[in-house]
């Protein structure tokens, strides 16, 4: 089935309701979401209550933010059909609310156009229309204070929490789906259960059954959905700062001259969006922003080769992370792209030590090796850095290997007879000032790199 054969048969998704229930030991938020004559679906997501106190989960600052979450949310079932139609029937949308929706369905759906070889541009792509009954919000006069942390398991999240270490009695960890990597990652920097938020976000299984028969599937902007839950999280819990760990490499496309990112909603551009959506529509007096945005994945890499607690800990492959016990697979990009953006710092004994082999010797990963490199059709749709870095973090590698007179495995001598290498020593000193920091969280991450 392709997009056309689809849109014409299902033209319309229907986002019919939500609800929020305070169980003994969590709060529920189920979704009711509908594509007429196909199926209709009920997602859920779980905050575990722990010990944790919640502010009225009824009040109606609340229900919009349920309200919101579930847009994002619909994206997921959304793209199955590409119906033309969203109709929400729960709530009101304000004319720049659409527009904000409609660029987040086509930006953050980039990659899965792409992929499904969907050419259509951002108005023709969906019309939202909404039919519900408008919230009457007021902005939030209660004083916020703290952190909340999102992490999943892989670097970046284990330096922000290193970086916020002074801090950690003001600090909440948050955590979508407790994978047992994200929890260890935790409690190595000192996180104990109590002090850790943990999400479930359950999918519909009707949705998992459309896809096995050929309904269109991809990626969707998961980080937009950490954005919206964190957000509900941070106001429940009295907590001022959510603060996130994506770069600024995360703002280089993968199709070269297009707008097509895997990491859209990592970007600044959708932080810059939300932060502004949150703003006037949220209501709530959370700051969101991402302690990392004004350095690159391989001063990341730098800050994180020098905390060994975690090195036999974190996982950041997709791959392996689809069942427990989460693995490198040493096979995909985002395996080959870690392992080279740390070799500077760590090849070889401590890189082969945490993958458990020499991914530069694999000649089976020379394809995804070109394609890191910028000489491949794109950029693999993995969380992977610039080629820049990545040049530069081979060329450092190489350049070690020879003046030690050691031979070169095998995709580190193709790199060497084929490409460029880069050499620009200001790369760790590296500082985009167009970002979202306040000035004490700046100086903590210009402290942590000696940068003035």
């Amino acid at each position: 089935m392709n997009f056309e054969e689809l849109r014409e048969k299902h033209p319309v998704i229907l986002y019919r309701s939500y609800d929020i229930e305070d169980k003994e030991d969590r709060l529920v938020i189920t979704y009711h979401f509908e594509i007429p004559n196909l199926a209709s679906f009920y997602p859920k997501i779980e905050i575990l209550k722990k010990s944790f106190k919640f502010k009225d989960i009824h009040s109606n600052i609340v229900k919009n933010m349920v309200f919101n979450i579930g847009m994002v949310e619909l994206l997921s079932y959304f793209k199955c059909t590409c119906s033309k139609q969203v109709i929400v029937e729960c709530g009101s949308l304000d004319e720049r609310q659409v527009r904000w929706y409609k660029k987040l369905y086509y930006l953050g759906l980039g990659e899965f156009r792409f992929i499904n070889h969907i050419s259509i541009d951002m108005d023709s792509f969906v019309e939202i229309i909404s039919t519900g009954e408008k919230l009457e919000v007021e902005n939030s006069l209660e004083e916020l204070s703290g952190n909340l942390i999102p992490v999943g398991g892989g670097k970046d999240s284990n330096v922000t929490m290193e970086l916020l270490n002074e801090s950690k009695n003001d600090n909440l960890c948050f955590l979508i789906g407790s994978k047992t990597v994200s929890i260890e990652c935790t409690k190595a920097a000192g996180y104990e259960y109590d002090k850790v938020v943990e999400i479930n976000r359950i999918i519909d299984k009707n949705l998992l059954d459309l896809n096995s028969k050929g309904y269109l599937n991809g990626h969707t902007p998961f980080s937009a959905i950490v954005a919206f839950i964190s957000y509900l999280v941070s106001y429940l819990l009295g907590k001022k700062y959510i603060i996130l760990s994506n770069e600024d490499s995360a703002n280089e496309t993968n199709v070269e001259g297009e707008n097509i990112n895997h990491q859209y909603s990592k970007t600044l551009e959708f932080e810059n969006d939300f932060r502004e959506y949150a703003r006037d529509y949220l209501k709530a007096g959370v700051e969101y922003f991402s302690i990392l945005r004004p350095i690159t994945e391989l001063q990341i890499a730098y800050l994180f080769s020098k905390n060994e607690k975690y090195h036999k800990i974190f996982k950041s492959c997709n791959v392996g992370s689809k069942k427990e016990p989460w693995n490198w697979c040493c096979n995909c990009p985002k395996c080959l792209f870690v392992y080279t953006i740390l070799s500077p710092f760590l090849y070889k004994e401590k890189l082969v030590d945490i993958f458990g082999e020499d991914l530069f010797r694999k000649e089976s990963l020379l394809d995804t090796f070109i394609s890191l490199c910028g000489y491949g059709t794109n950029k693999p749709f993995e969380c992977v850095g610039t080629y820049k870095e990545v040049g530069y973090a081979l060329t450092r590698v190489i350049d070690d290997l020879k003046s030690k007179g050691e031979e070169l495995p095998y995709l580190l001598k193709y790199y060497d007879d084929n490409f460029n290498k880069v050499y620009d020593e200001n790369i760790l000193k590296y500082y985009n000032d167009e970002n979202n920091l306040p000035e004490e969280f700046g100086k903590i991450l210009k402290g942590s790199l000696g940068i003035c």
